[in-house]
């Protein structure tokens, strides 16, 4: 039996990678109706920090996982101290705050947009703090999806972001010339040895991605070995073991910025279950589980759409109904994933579809057709 901490879809889909292989797998997570959970051969229904419970599932697993970051670093290193866990916690405690992953960054010699750190209204007024004006400010932890982040133009407006993020710690980003937003996703054993997707292209709109394109259509091979190569540089810095997801910018003049990291699964990989041989949970599972690393090969070019809880909805109707799931599975090369949530809900992830085709132009083709039908932009 393995283990995960977090009931969310990435745990889902891990839960349905291990059972493949033949594990079972138990879920610790609060929420009853949890996707992972539903999914579980066993669902231990408590808090992540509940003693009992982190022994009760220690006890039960031959290894541990996490399917979110923000799952308390101090669980993970009870189990860790009864059973095998990765990713180390150590990791999972840098990815949940901002200027210690900036650190992380730097340690690695990976770079990373100008930065500094804002806890007070004395930081929020420095007049050094016009330098990485304009920019963003960002809380320095809990935030995702484009939550907890505020776009700050001068310095006069600092100090009224900061208050309007609630007076928390923070750290304010310079805003830089971007041309692409791409992503890297390694896997990393406990041997060292490192393996990787291809390089993902993504598009984002208002902090949440929305389409994930593979090949990445506007990045040389180049500029992809350069990303893939920072990729592992931090991985082994950090002494990684699992699956790591590092989200990076490729800057006006091709240079390359890292944004923030994942440990674990990330959004932009989950094409992988139907565009490659090995996808990003079957990887998670053989470096949790110590079965044999190979390279994932690309068998299909791949276009990957977000779908979140505005599409069960119409424009002036409350009330939420089914997408038009019929047509949309109807197009060649149509993978339509559903999470099992029992509610819609606006900007909730409720599901992606993946189109896969034999070439690049025919599943982007394939895809716009799917957005079209429901009622996503053009992209």
């Amino acid at each position: 039996m393995l283990g995960v901490l977090g009931g969310g879809q990435l745990g889902r889909m891990f839960v349905h990678a291990a059972q493949v292989h033949g594990y079972r797998v138990a879920v610790l997570e609060p929420d009853v109706a949890s996707p992972a959970g539903a999914a579980a051969d066993l669902h231990l229904r408590a808090a992540y920090a509940d003693l009992a419970a982190l022994d009760d599932l220690a006890g039960r697993c031959a290894a541990v996982t996490t399917e979110f970051e923000n799952v308390p670093a101090g669980a993970l290193r009870r189990l860790a101290s009864r059973t095998t866990v990765s990713p180390p916690a150590d990791a999972v405690e840098a990815c949940q705050h901002r200027l210690r992953e900036k650190r992380c960054f730097a340690g690695a010699g990976v770079p990373c947009a100008p930065h500094a750190a804002v806890d007070s209204a004395g930081d929020a007024a420095a007049a050094a703090m016009a330098a990485l004006l304009p920019g963003l400010l960002k809380t320095s932890s809990l935030g995702y999806d484009g939550k907890g982040q505020v776009a700050v133009a001068t310095l006069a407006d600092l100090p009224a972001a900061w208050a309007a993020l609630g007076g928390v710690s923070c750290i304010l980003e310079k805003r830089l010339a971007l041309r692409h937003e791409i992503s890297v996703i390694v896997a990393r054993g406990h041997d060292g040895q490192v393996v990787h997707l291809p390089v993902q292209q993504n598009l984002h709109r208002q902090g949440v991605l929305a389409v994930t394109q593979v090949p990445a259509p506007d990045v040389d091979a180049a500029t992809c070995e350069r990303a893939v190569a920072m990729a592992v540089r931090l991985a082994a810095a950090l002494r990684y073991v699992g699956v790591l997801c590092v989200e990076m910018f490729v800057l006006d003049d091709g240079s390359l910025v890292a944004n923030e990291m994942a440990p674990r699964p990330h959004n932009s990989g989950h094409y992988s279950i139907d565009a490659c041989d090995l996808s990003q949970f079957d990887l998670q599972l053989r470096t949790l589980a110590g079965l044999p690393l190979v390279a994932p090969r690309l068998h299909s070019a791949a276009v990957m759409l977000n779908l979140l809880g505005d599409l069960w909805f119409a424009a002036d109707d409350a009330a939420p109904r089914s997408p038009d799931w019929a047509t949309v599975l109807r197009l060649p090369g149509a993978h339509l994933h559903l999470y099992g949530k029992t509610e819609a809900r606006r900007g909730r992830k409720m599901g992606h579809l993946t189109i896969t085709a034999a070439a690049a132009d025919a599943a982007r083709a394939t895809a716009l057709q799917a957005a079209r039908a429901l009622g996503l932009p053009a992209f």
